[in-house]
């Protein structure tokens, strides 16, 4: 699997972003997540705590360094995105660094957007909820909208996360959000998984009507998985859910 190994990667080219400079708030050696999703990068959490998360200032300086010889080059990122080893918003100082992010950008490159990719575990705190708020691609993550499916590929460790939870609090955004969905098939842990079938893409469009996003962005695999009997979703195949997307009149974009 693959760490990040530097606070602030890249710029890379995001299949759904543009060109990214990523923001890694999570430990270089450790993978940290409220969820353990069966298809991340990441691989599975890492059990052991006891590793440094950067601080704020460190981070604020690494970014002012990286972008200062970026611009300085007369290279402008099309986006900051935080992701990297896990849930971005399980810093403590979460809120404060995407202030300190925005600065930066309206500073040195006033055109980028600003990304958070997150699980969505968290946006029931006040303060990352104000943070998400903030950002210009708030980027939060359904995977499924039948709570067993969505278990069984997100492994959420809060055991108050359900889909019910999420939905109710994903609505509170009013719209302010754009929804991330990982279509995968396969087995893991005795039960087949499968969350393109008509009757799960139903009940996902039916989640979609209530929390309102503002544009929906499909995906399958791309890269290594801890799961390794996990199969990637045909274009064609995320190309008719996008169809559905689009009846029901949202913005939809397909990364295969």
């Amino acid at each position: 699997m693959f760490l990040f190994d530097q606070v602030i990667f890249g710029p890379i080219h995001s299949r759904r972003l543009g060109l990214s400079l990523g923001v890694n708030l999570l430990p270089i050696d450790a993978k940290i997540c409220s969820f353990n999703c069966i298809y991340c990068e990441c691989g599975f959490n890492t059990t052991i705590k006891e590793f440094p998360f950067p601080t704020r200032a460190q981070v604020r300086e690494i970014l002012e360094l990286k972008l200062t010889q970026m611009t300085g080059a007369g290279q402008f990122p099309d986006v900051i995105t935080f992701a990297g080893n896990g849930e971005p918003t399980l810093h403590t100082d979460f809120e404060g660094i995407i202030d300190d992010t925005i600065a930066l950008r309206n500073r040195f490159c006033p055109s980028a957007k600003v990304s958070v990719l997150s699980n969505s575990t968290r946006v029931h705190k006040p303060h990352i909820f104000a943070a998400l708020k903030k950002v210009d691609n708030n980027i939060l993550k359904f995977d499924s909208a039948i709570d067993r499916t969505m278990k069984l590929i997100d492994q959420p460790i809060g055991k108050h996360i359900d889909v019910n939870w999420l939905i109710q609090h994903l609505k509170q955004f009013e719209g302010k959000l754009i929804i991330q969905t990982m279509f995968l098939r396969g087995n893991y842990q005795g039960e087949y998984i499968d969350n393109t079938t008509e009757t799960e893409v139903e009940a996902w469009l039916q989640a979609m009507e209530q929390i309102k996003p503002q544009q929906i962005m499909i995906y399958s695999l791309d890269r290594d998985t801890p799961v390794h009997n996990l199969q990637k979703v045909t274009v064609e195949e995320l190309n008719l859910i996008a169809t559905k997307v689009r009846e029901k009149g949202f913005e939809v974009s397909v990364a295969g």
